[in-house]
């Protein structure tokens, strides 16, 4: 397998360094915007670099993608850039014949009258539009194939295939107890992707009722998340597997649940009364003259980087699947999840938690594609596949999941 690794960021470092110890790729071009950045990221692994190249990108420009796709043989791109370029990438790893994997999905768009209650245009609408066109070419794009989504959407299947004969509730529910020396708020993963993920309408999904919307932050509730991280106050917010899961898992319900913090869910009200969420340009003074900027870009350019946080970073952060429904007759509901522990992320492999978190199920995944465990054709969510294999990999990366009765 020779992969085209499309952003040089924190998950992007972190996906270097753990495929770096696996054997089952030829090539990894890691490109960025920032040739530094893709360059440091080659330059940290040392001797285990051999079968890594850094090359520039401008991960917004399909033709130039494509060429690079093309100029260095890969059959497969993985991207781990923000979800502003899902889709030049998804149509130019089409274009360059490649199989597709993210880790997120193409942006929604909020109803234009009724936002808190009907969908407008659906996180990966504009990818799932096009999945005949990938079918036909016999051709596979995995999306949504990080830990959340990604990890989530296998431990729903897992659940479907091997837990329950029936479904009442599939919650995503994601918690955490990280603290940052220095900083009253320093967000763990990237701030411009956490805004639009719980700013926009959070979608919930029923059976009798398909997707609809809530308000942001709706239906809060006190999810006691295990090994050690204890109770954390979850809410709605927007997030792929409730746009995933109901299309391979049948569950009445699907709803995901983030355990934010009052102190958190208060400052992005905050930045949204102020107009700081948003991303078109308002024009500003400059020393040259007036320049258009975003107010979002600003917001992240004024919060650290959540890949250098690791050295100041402690506790643990867990991503999960609940699940609510009924085995051999008898009412049943579990907690499956994943933790990893910021001192063992950054002891191991340098990166802190929610970034190494997030980063290796795509490995993982790029793994069982290249040995032929997973294989399909179109537009594929994780849930598409069998879980079993995943799962029992994922153990062999070091890091074990759970599955807790509740």
């Amino acid at each position: 397998m020779r992969v085209l690794l499309v952003g040089a960021g924190g998950v992007g470092t972190a996906v270097t360094r753990i495929a770096a110890r696996r054997p089952f790729f030829e090539l990894m071009v890691v490109a960025d915007y920032d040739p530094a950045r893709a360059e440091a990221a080659v330059a940290a692994l040392g001797a285990d670099g051999d079968r890594f190249h850094a090359e520039r990108v401008d991960a917004g420009d399909e033709a130039q993608v494509t060429a690079l796709l093309e100029r260095h043989g890969c059959d497969v791109l993985l991207n781990a850039t923000d979800p502003r370029f899902v889709m030049p990438l998804f149509r130019a790893a089409r274009a360059g014949g490649a199989a597709y994997v993210d880790m997120a999905m193409s942006l929604s768009r909020p109803h234009g009258e009724r936002p808190y209650e009907e969908c407008g245009v659906k996180l990966g609408d504009e990818q799932f539009a096009r999945a005949a066109e990938w079918e036909e070419a016999g051709r596979l794009a995995l999306v949504g194939m990080g830990v959340e989504p990604g990890l989530s959407d296998v431990f729903a299947r897992y659940a479907a295939d091997e837990l329950f004969d029936e479904i009442e509730e599939i919650g995503v529910r994601d918690g955490a107890n990280l603290t940052v020396d220095g900083y009253d708020f320093a967000p763990s993963f990237s701030i411009w992707t956490t805004i639009e993920e719980c700013l926009n309408p959070p979608v919930v999904y029923e059976r009798d009722r398909g997707w609809f919307t809530t308000e942001p932050f709706s239906e809060p509730e006190v999810f006691d998340f295990p090994e050690g991280i204890g109770p954390v106050e979850c809410v709605n917010v927007e997030h792929e597997e409730v746009l995933l899961v109901p299309r391979w898992v049948d569950a009445r319900r699907v709803t995901f649940k983030y355990g934010l913090g009052r102190d958190f869910t208060d400052t992005l009200r905050t930045l949204h009364l102020l107009g700081l969420d948003r991303t078109e340009p308002v024009t500003v003074p400059g020393p040259d003259g007036p320049v258009k900027v975003s107010p979002r870009d600003v917001v992240a350019a004024c919060l650290p980087d959540p890949a250098t946080l690791g050295d100041r970073m402690h506790g643990k952060t867990c991503a999960g699947t609940w699940v609510r429904g009924v085995k051999d007759g008898a009412p049943r509901e579990v907690y499956l999840y994943h933790v990893v522990d910021n001192q063992w992320s950054m002891s191991e492999y340098g990166c802190q938690a929610v970034v190494w978190q997030t980063a290796v199920n795509p490995v993982v995944a790029l793994e069982l594609l290249a040995t032929g465990a997973w294989s399909g054709a179109g537009v594929l969510g994780p849930e598409a596949f069998p879980a079993r294999p995943f799962l029992d990999l994922l153990t062999a990366y070091g890091s074990p999941w759970g599955l807790r009765e509740q």
